[in-house]
């Protein structure tokens, strides 16, 4: 026993010096990160600037690489079959943590992703075009409970927060709307500006429009008023029982070495606090929330069980 005791203590001896090397090593070439949402919308242009800084820090790019489509959790599915190395990261929108609920997969997402660090998490609204008839929220549920299925609202995707804080809104409303997904925040923001909706459920990617003059904002998803927009009672203010302003991260493969998680970990968490992100940020409303791995892990794990819940009160959940 007293001779295996000390082969294991050699081989940690051996071990701890390549760790070393390898998280001094790395990153060796460019990083890509794969985002959920196409580009020229609030995702992508918040995540350009974090990967920028984040590229400094790691001495090697950070390449954004736009996975839109399928609710937001192409990204996520993508890292089920990359290479555990560091190399390929993720975003991981809150959308992912429902998947198993509502499609067959063979992946689990809270333990088939090392999960790196939180970075923000969106702000949300009902936007109208600037010259619709509905002046105010109360506008929009009067028509919806004259005309029903019949007023039209996109969003970002099917299952999405979007889509299902506006169907868990209608349900408490007892309305019904006509939901038209899209990839995107920039593709929704065309359509609606294109007179092909009558409303739209997003994050604050619409922010420049309604600065604009070009869209008016119905109500917005936070604890509390947005700075941006103070005139835009919450849903909560609204007599809407629902808060959503869903974090979201970075992760990595299932099996990523933890020394090179760490040092992902540092540079992305060194990224956001500098101030061309904060500025990205604030330009939708946005604001850094941090979490470290452990807690974002944590986060995932919660997150997955609660999600469960509101597919199933919705009725959303795949065939069994």
């Amino acid at each position: 026993m007293q001779r295996r005791h000390l082969m294991q203590l050699g081989a940690a001896a051996l071990a701890a010096p390549a760790l070393t090397a390898r998280a001094q090593s790395f990153p060796a070439r460019p990083i890509k990160l794969v985002i959920a949402f196409p580009a020229g919308g609030p995702t992508d242009i918040t995540m350009r600037a974090l990967a920028d800084n984040a590229g400094k820090a790691l001495g090697q790019p950070v390449i954004i690489d736009n996975k839109p489509g399928a609710g937001g959790t192409l990204p996520a599915q993508l890292l089920q079959s990359s290479a555990a190395d560091g190399y390929t990261v993720a975003q991981i929108p809150l959308g992912v943590f429902r998947l198993p609920y509502t499609t067959k997969i063979n992946w689990d997402p809270v333990k088939d992703i090392t999960y790196v660090l939180n970075v923000t998490g969106y702000a949300f609204g009902v936007v109208v075009p600037a010259d619709s008839p509905f002046k105010t929220w109360a506008d929009f549920v009067a028509y919806a409970k004259a005309n029903p299925g019949r007023l039209s609202y996109g969003s970002t995707g099917t299952l999405t927060s979007p889509h299902l804080t506006m169907e868990l809104a209608a349900q408490q409303l007892g309305i019904q709307l006509l939901h038209v997904p899209y990839k995107g925040s920039a593709d929704l923001m065309q359509a609606i500006m294109g007179g092909q909706l009558m409303a739209a459920a997003d994050s604050t990617g619409f922010a420049p429009q309604v600065e604009a003059g070009k869209l008016r904002v119905l109500n917005t998803w936070g604890a509390e008023r947005l700075v941006k927009f103070p005139d835009a009672p919450t849903l909560k203010e609204l007599g809407i029982d629902v808060v959503q302003n869903s974090p979201f991260g970075i992760g990595a493969p299932k099996g990523t070495p933890p020394d090179v998680v760490k040092r992902l970990h540092d540079a992305f968490k060194q990224a956001m606090e500098q101030e061309s992100y904060r500025t990205a940020l604030a330009r939708y409303d946005m604001v850094p929330i941090y979490m470290d791995s452990a807690s974002y892990r944590q986060f995932a794990q919660d997150t997955f069980t609660r999600e469960k819940a509101l597919v199933e009160k919705l009725g959303l959940g795949k065939p069994q």
